[in-house]
């Protein structure tokens, strides 16, 4: 009996163990939301195969409508192929994964960090990598589950691609448009071009006087 009792013993040690450990792979980042009331972003979606009805999406717009804590209030615009708009407001938690289609994640996750979608479970970051979006370069995150592929803008959380593959259909969405970034112009933050723009004309019109002036002597 006192073999079994130091075997049952050891063995709830080895359980608890693997509890911790496991559960430690499990533990999920913190949650901020990196996005604030105004923010609104556009995306272009195009469709493969025959999805079915109220799938056809060709375009559409999310903006912020209010934020409290970890709650995030949405208003968005759905335009389908034949030209109808859907309007609706839907409500998300960071916290507790209500996340709808998973339009707004926790704010600057890293590869291995975790997020809680309350109807996929925990989803974790498999990529960090640079990527176009809206006119600008951005720093994104990166997940898949079953059907989906899905890129976050690390600094906000906010989606800017998503890439659903079924098997009669397809569906791509990028965004193309946003006020949470501006365009970059050739590649620099517009305040740095023009910056830079008006050094150059500075630097041009000082060249031209200096030569002015010695011409004349």
């Amino acid at each position: 009996m006192l073999i079994w009792y130091f075997m049952d013993r050891n063995l709830c040690l080895i359980i608890a163990v693997l509890i911790v450990l496991f559960g430690a792979g499990a533990v999920l980042a913190e949650v901020l939301v990196g996005v604030k009331k105004g923010d609104w972003i556009e995306y272009q979606a195009v469709f493969t195969g025959t999805p079915p009805a109220g799938h056809e999406v060709t375009r559409a717009r999310t903006e912020v409508v209010n934020v409290q804590g970890k709650v995030i209030s949405l208003n968005i615009t759905t335009e389908f192929s034949d030209g109808t708009l859907l309007n609706e407001t839907i409500t998300l938690n960071l916290e507790t994964g209500q996340l709808g289609d998973d339009f707004i994640i926790p704010a600057n996750l890293n590869k291995g960090d975790a997020f809680l979608d309350k109807y996929q479970g925990n989803i974790t970051i498999s990529a960090v990598e640079e990527g176009t979006y809206a006119g600008a370069t951005r720093t994104v995150v990166s997940a898949a589950t079953a059907q989906n592929r899905y890129y976050w803008d690390k600094a906000t959380g906010i989606l800017v691609e998503g890439i659903s593959e079924f098997p009669d259909y397809t569906i791509h969405s990028i965004a193309d448009k946003t006020n949470m970034w501006q365009p970059q112009i050739f590649g620099l933050d517009p305040t740095i071009f023009y910056a830079l723009l008006i050094l150059a004309a500075t630097v041009i019109v000082a060249v031209i006087v200096f030569f002015a002036v010695h011409r004349r002597k």
